[in-house]
């Protein structure tokens, strides 16, 4: 599955560079924090794999322009983490999420997840196929993130897209403090080649800036 759906991607950074200890590693900044935010779903769907524009064995799929999701999650050393669980949520094309709360919730498509994992593989890569967010009420589009490891939460954030003119205005990315930092959680969205059906790829490395250790000593 991996091989096929072109999961090997690293924006900007050679491959043997993010995967060899020590490479680079003072250039490797960890990804930015953001909030959870409130729509983290509050009863999760019976279907949470990888591909959120099928649910369970339906044969019509969500609308929104499907994008596939790729990427990598690291140590500030580069050092690939295995077993990594990746998980994202969104809202759909009509701005609506998979909450009880949701904004627009009766408008929702319920032929799109909302929510999926995906536990990364030997060389930290996972992948997700989902549609090009959207603008949401209040806030520009993105898609939440959350990376655990061993059952400890190690990294929330949000991915927004590249370029987006409301990205500037928007109040939780301007909360990131320096540029470097903002780069961060930015990924461009790009035409997949040789798609006949105009979907989309894009590519978000995750950086962490903590081990498990230190964030559970952090909590303690």
């Amino acid at each position: 599955m991996l091989s096929r759906r072109k999961m090997i991607h690293t924006s900007g950074l050679s491959v043997a560079a993010l995967w060899t200890p020590g490479v680079l590693a003072e250039q490797l900044t960890p990804t930015a924090a953001m909030t959870e935010g409130p729509f983290y779903p509050d009863k999760l769907p019976l279907d949470t794999d990888n591909d959120l524009l099928i649910v369970n064995d339906a044969i019509t799929p969500s609308i929104g322009e499907i994008t596939h999701l790729s990427g990598t999650v690291v140590s500030l050393s580069g050092q690939p983490l295995r077993n990594a669980l990746v998980e994202i949520w969104q809202c759909d094309a009509n701005g609506a999420y998979l909450h009880s709360r949701s904004v627009n919730r009766e408008k929702r498509d319920g032929n799109f997840q909302g929510y999926g994992r995906f536990s990364t593989d030997s060389q930290g890569r996972y992948y997700f196929r989902t549609v090009k967010p959207v603008a949401y009420p209040g806030r520009t589009p993105h898609i939440h993130f959350a990376v655990s490891r061993n059952g400890h939460r190690v990294l929330t954030t949000q991915l927004l897209i590249k370029g987006h003119p409301k990205n500037e205005t928007d109040g939780l990315f301007r909360r990131i403090e320096g540029r470097q930092a903002k780069q961060t959680v930015l990924a461009d969205f790009k035409a997949l080649a040789g798609s006949k059906l105009g979907e989309l790829e894009a590519t978000f490395p995750i950086v962490l800036g903590k081990t498990v250790d230190e964030h559970q000593a952090t909590d303690s």
